[in-house]
């Protein structure tokens, strides 16, 4: 039987971790020495998905300065590389999982900067099955360009048509759809709710049912 993929791109947060609380704490965190109150973990959670930056912009509110933004992502981002380990996990199925896709090439494309991303994946001592980890600030646009996966088939050898993006966001469909390569939505993560509207070619509610999806037969 021949399997329909030979390479699997993974969103990182919402998709392979669970690292809602610490983005959390680390946003109240940079809101507080702003001299701003702290924010619902359940309103972060929402500005998660369009990397640190993004993050801090909207947590911050309208009517900052750049100098403020950049001032308040730095105090962040310290802060964060600190604690990226204190509550993050993976979510249920994923080590087991990504052991079943030993005969694969498997990648991160993520919006997170590159670096909190390989020390999570290393804590979580998951790094060594990817071949590939990029991140936010891997390249001049981040996702839904489809830049990084355009680099990840070139640094694999993989075809279009072997590829699939996986991620539990909206960003993560477009960013294979522009690619042009299949498409993986998962129903758990953190921003599952925008994929309401789009056809993602297949669609998961939990990450061992991503076996299936590899292991079926090509059409």
């Amino acid at each position: 039987m021949k399997r329909r993929f030979d390479l699997i791109i993974f969103d990182l947060d919402g998709t392979l971790i669970d690292s809602r609380i610490d983005l959390a704490n680390s946003v109240n965190y940079t809101r507080l020495q702003m001299g701003l109150s702290s924010l619902p973990h359940e309103l972060i959670f929402t500005y998660i998905g369009d990397g640190a930056a993004m993050l801090i912009r909207r947590a911050l509110g309208e009517g900052l300065e750049e100098e403020d933004i950049k001032g308040a992502l730095a105090i962040f981002m310290d802060h964060y590389r600190q604690h990226l380990l204190d509550h993050t996990v993976l979510y249920p199925g994923v080590a087991g999982t990504l052991g079943d896709f030993s005969h694969l090439q498997l990648a991160v494309l993520s919006n997170k900067p590159v670096e909190p991303s390989i020390t999570i994946l290393d804590g979580l001592k998951v790094r060594d099955r990817f071949v590939q980890v990029y991140g936010g600030d891997s390249f001049e646009q981040k996702k839904p360009h489809p830049m990084g996966i355009e680099q990840i088939l070139k640094d694999t050898g993989s075809a279009k048509e072997r590829a699939l993006m996986v991620g539990d966001s909206r960003i993560d469909v477009i960013t294979g759809q522009n690619a042009m390569v299949a498409t993986c939505g998962v129903t758990y993560g953190l921003a599952s709710d925008t994929l309401h509207g789009l056809k993602p070619d297949f669609l998961i509610h939990r990450f061992s049912d991503l076996i299936q999806v590899v292991n079926s037969s090509d059409r």
